[in-house]
C-alpha cells in the first residue's frame, strides 16, 4: 500500500488517457524538476528569438536562420515528438502529441518556420504552468489527508523504543506525546489529554480522552502524555483505512468522467480526418492556394486537441473528494460523490443516526407477584451477553453484577428478542411478538418508548420502559435536505408504531416504517426506490453497523458516526465521520460544487474550442490562435477546477 504518495498515484493513474499526453508532462515536470525544466524552456525561447531576430536582418543565409530554428525546435519539442512516434508504434495515434507534432512539422513544410517554433513554445508553457496547477491541487489533498503518523514510540521490557507504525503488534503498549499523531487505533491506559480530530472529523473543538477511552490514529494529542494499548495493527487501524479509500477512490468514475474519456476517443480521429479534408477538398472542389487551406488544417488540429476536458474533468472530482474529506466526509468514488448531487430521497435509520442511541430506563412495570428489583434482574440476566445499548441501559439500571455462571444457553430470536437460562429458569426478554410467539399472557404497555417484556419460564415478569431521545442535529438535517430540494425524507426503525411516530412527527419526517426486521429494510427501500419512478438517486444513513445490507443495497450508502468501524468503511458508498446527521448537508454541498465546475468546464472547453475550430477553418484564427484555443483553454479549465479545494 502506497501511502505516502496516494494522490499523486490516484490523479495520474485517473488522467492516463491515450487521448492526452499532458499526464506525461505532468509526470515529467514534477519528477525532472522544475529547475532543469525551466532552463530548458529558458534556453529553447533564447535560441527561438535569436533565429526570430535573424529573420528579420538583411543578407542574413537562411540556412543559418533556419539553423537556430530547427535547433529551437528541437530543444522544447523533441520529447513531445519522440512520445508522438513510441505511440505511434504502439498502435496510439490520436492523441497531443500527435497533434502537435504533425501540425509544426507541417508549418515547416509550407515555410511558417517561426510560427511553427512559436506553437511548440507557447505549448510547453501552458503545460508547465499547467502541470504547476495540478501539482498545486494534488498537493492541497494532500495536506488536507496528511494525516499518516512517521512513527510509533513502543514501550518493550521497560524500555521505549521508536520504530514505524507498521511494525506495532496487536496489544502493544505505545506512548504519544504532546503535539505528535496518534499512530495507530487503542485504548487509554493512563494519562488524560485533549486531541485534535480535525484531521479526521473536520471538527475544530479538541476533544478530551482519559483513561479507558478509545483514541483513533491520525489524531493530534495535544497536551498530556498517554499511554495507550493498540486495538488494531496498523493495516487495520483508522488511519491506514480512510489513507486507502482516499487512494482507491478514483478507481470509481463518476458518468461524466467515463462519457468524457469515450469521448475523446471519438473526438480526436474524428477532428484530425476534418483537418484532413479540409486541407484538401477545398483547393480540389473550388480552388484557392493550398498552402492557405494547409495551413487552415494545422490550425485545425492545434486547436482540437481535447486536453481541457481530459485533465479537469477527474482533476475536479478528486479535489471534490479532497475537499469532502476536509468536512469530514469520506467519499469512496465519484461517482459517488454525483450521486450525492442528485439526491432525491433519503433514508435515515433512526436508532443511533436521528436519535441518540442512548437509552434510559424510565419506568419499570412489574406482574402480580413480582417486584421492580426482580424484573431488573430478569432483564439483565437476559441480556448478560449483549452489547445492544439497550442491554446496557438495563444493566446500569440494576447497578450489580450477575454472578458468573447462572446464564447459559444465551439466543437471539431475530426480530423478537432474547432467551436464556438464568438460574435454571428459562427466560424471554424481547417484544410483545417473542410473547405472542411464545404464548405468554401479557399486559401490553402503551406508554411511548421501547418496551422490553419479561417472561421466566412461561409466566409474565412485567414490562421495562426504555426511551431514546432526538439529536438536536437531526432537526437541522432534515430541514436542510428539504431546502436542498430532497422530494422525499422516510425513516425505516424496527421499533414499535408509536415510537416511530413520535419522532417522524417531531422532526417533520414524510414517511416512515416500524417493527421492521433486517432483510424488511431492504424490501423497503426497493419500495421507495420504485415509487420514486427513477428521479434521481436514493441515500440510505445508517449506523453503519447493523445496516450492511441497506447500505449496500441503496444508490448511496452514507454510514453516520462510524469512523473506526471497519463494517461502517466497507459497507457504505459514504462514511460521515461525526455522528451528526447535519455533515450530509455539506456532503452535497461539495457534490453540488464539483459539478457545477464540471459542467463549467465541459461549456467553457467545448464552446471556445468551437468558435477557434470555426474561425480556424475560415482563415481568420492563425497558429497563435490557435494555441490558445488549446493550452490557454486547458489551463483555465485547471485553475477553474482548483476552486473547489477552496470549499
Amino acid at each position: 500500500m502506497a501511502h505516502e504518495h496516494h494522490e499523486h498515484e490516484s490523479c495520474e493513474h485517473e488522467h492516463g488517457c491515450r487521448c492526452c499526453h499532458a499526464c506525461d508532462h505532468h509526470h515529467e515536470h514534477e519528477h525532472s524538476g522544475g529547475k532543469k525544466l525551466i532552463l530548458r524552456l529558458s534556453i529553447g525561447a533564447f535560441v527561438y528569438l535569436a533565429g526570430l531576430v535573424l529573420t528579420f536582418t538583411a543578407d542574413v543565409p537562411l540556412h543559418i536562420e533556419l539553423g537556430f530554428l530547427i535547433a529551437a525546435y528541437i530543444i522544447l519539442g523533441y520529447d513531445v515528438v519522440l512520445e508522438a512516434l513510441e505511440n505511434i508504434a504502439h498502435g496510439q495515434v490520436f492523441d497531443e502529441n500527435f497533434l502537435m507534432t504533425i501540425s509544426t512539422v507541417g508549418a515547416f513544410v509550407i515555410g511558417e518556420y517561426p510560427e511553427a517554433v512559436a506553437v511548440m513554445l507557447f505549448y510547453q508553457i501552458g503545460e508547465f504552468f499547467q502541470s504547476l496547477a495540478v501539482k498545486h491541487s494534488k498537493e492541497s489533498i494532500s495536506e488536507l489527508m496528511d494525516i499518516r503518523p512517521d512513527h510509533a514510540t513502543v514501550l518493550r521490557d521497560g524500555v521505549s523504543e521508536t520504530v514505524s507504525p507498521e511494525n506495532v503488534a496487536l496489544g502493544e503498549t505505545i506512548i504519544v506525546k504532546p503535539g505528535e499523531k496518534i499512530p495507530l487505533d487503542g485504548i487509554v491506559l493512563e494519562g488524560n489529554s485533549m486531541i485534535d480530530t480535525k484531521a479526521l472529523t473536520g471538527e475544530s473543538v479538541p476533544k478530551s480522552v482519559r483513561e479507558g477511552d478509545e483514541v483513533l490514529s491520525g489524531c493530534v494529542n495535544q497536551s498530556g502524555t498517554l499511554t495507550i494499548r493498540t486495538t488494531k495493527i496498523f493495516g487495520e487501524s483508522t488511519v491506514s483505512k480512510i489513507i486507502d479509500l482516499v487512494e482507491n477512490a478514483s478507481e470509481r468514475k463518476a458518468k461524466t468522467e467515463n462519457f468524457i474519456t469515450k469521448f475523446a476517443g471519438y473526438y480526436t480521429p474524428v477532428v484530425v480526418i476534418l483537418a484532413a479534408l479540409l486541407a484538401v477538398l477545398p483547393p480540389l472542389l473550388l480552388g484557392g492556394e493550398w498552402i492557405d487551406w494547409i495551413h487552415r488544417g494545422f490550425v485545425f488540429l492545434v486547436v482540437s486537441c481535447p486536453c481541457a476536458l481530459v485533465i479537469s474533468i477527474p482533476l475536479t472530482f478528486f479535489g471534490g473528494i479532497g475537499a469532502a474529506s476536509k468536512h469530514g466526509v469520506l467519499v469512496k468514488g465519484s461517482n459517488y460523490l454525483e450521486a450525492l448531487d442528485n439526491l432525491k430521497t433519503v433514508v435515515f435509520d433512526k436508532t443511533g443516526t436521528l436519535t441518540k442511541g442512548v437509552f434510559n430506563v424510565t419506568e419499570i412495570i412489574p406482574s402480580d407477584g413480582f417486584t421492580k428489583e426482580k424484573v431488573l434482574e430478569y432483564a439483565s440476566a437476559a441480556e448478560y451477553f449483549s452489547n445492544h445499548p439497550i442491554a446496557k441501559s438495563i444493566s446500569a439500571a440494576y447497578g450489580k453484577e450477575i454472578g458468573n455462571g447462572l446464564v447459559s444457553a444465551h439466543q437471539e430470536i431475530p426480530g423478537r428478542g432474547i432467551c436464556a437460562l438464568f438460574g435454571g429458569e428459562k427466560v424471554l426478554a424481547g417484544n410483545a411478538e417473542l410473547m405472542k410467539d411464545e404464548n405468554i399472557a401479557f399486559q401490553p404497555c402503551n406508554e411511548t418508548g421501547t418496551k422490553v417484556y419479561l417472561a421466566a419460564d412461561g409466566r409474565y415478569v412485567g414490562c421495562i420502559l426504555i426511551s431514546d431521545e432526538i439529536k438536536e442535529d437531526s432537526f437541522k438535517a432534515v430541514s436542510g435536505l428539504k431546502e436542498l430540494g430532497v422530494k422525499n425524507i422516510a425513516m425505516l426503525t424496527g421499533d414499535d408504531e408509536k415510537i416511530a411516530q413520535a419522532v417522524a412527527e417531531k422532526l417533520k419526517i414524510d414517511e416512515y416504517y416500524s417493527q421492521l426486521l433486517p432483510g424488511e429494510k431492504v424490501e423497503k427501500i426497493e419500495i421507495l426506490e420504485k415509487n420514486s419512478d427513477g428521479s434521481g438517486k436514493l441515500a440510505f444513513v445508517g449506523d453503519g453497523i447493523n445496516d450492511a445490507p441497506v447500505l449496500a443495497r441503496a444508490d448511496v450508502g452514507i454510514a453516520m458516526g462510524g469512523l473506526g468501524s471497519d463494517a461502517a468503511i466497507e459497507a457504505a458508498d459514504v462514511v460521515l465521520m461525526t455522528d451528526e446527521p447535519s455533515k450530509l448537508l455539506e456532503a452535497i454541498d461539495v457534490a453540488k460544487a464539483t459539478k457545477s465546475i464540471v459542467i463549467q468546464n465541459i461549456a467553457l472547453a467545448l464552446g471556445i474550442k468551437g468558435v477557434f475550430l470555426v474561425l480556424g477553418a475560415l482563415g481568420i484564427a492563425g497558429m497563435w490562435e490557435a494555441v490558445f484555443g488549446d493550452v490557454g483553454v486547458t489551463v483555465i479549465a485547471v485553475l477553474n477546477a482548483m476552486r473547489i479545494l477552496k470549499k
